[in-house]
């Protein structure tokens, strides 16, 4: 069964990778950033934007100030007898 891909929109992208919403539009028109148009909408292609953002330094600080990356250390697995990680 083929796995279908995550969309999300302009506003969703510029949240999740702290970029503006008008630096994801001009990914768009720049042709960077793969997407379909619903309902006169942008979906934009998940992985598409994940690598758009990692192309470059400013995004990929970008991303881990003030989008997603600062949870990071919240997410972490502090007891070891329960984390995925191999001992140190």
């Amino acid at each position: 069964m083929p796995t279908l891909p995550i969309r999300i929109s302009v506003s969703e992208a510029s949240r999740l990778f702290g970029v503006s919403g008008k630096t994801v539009r001009q990914a768009i028109r720049a042709g960077a950033v793969t997407y379909v148009v619903v309902r006169s909408r942008y979906r934009l292609s998940f992985a598409s934007v994940l690598a758009w953002s990692q192309a470059s330094t400013r995004r990929r600080n970008a991303l881990e100030r003030e989008g997603l990356g600062r949870f990071v250390e919240q997410w972490k697995i502090r007891n070891k007898k329960y984390s995925p990680r191999p001992p140190e």
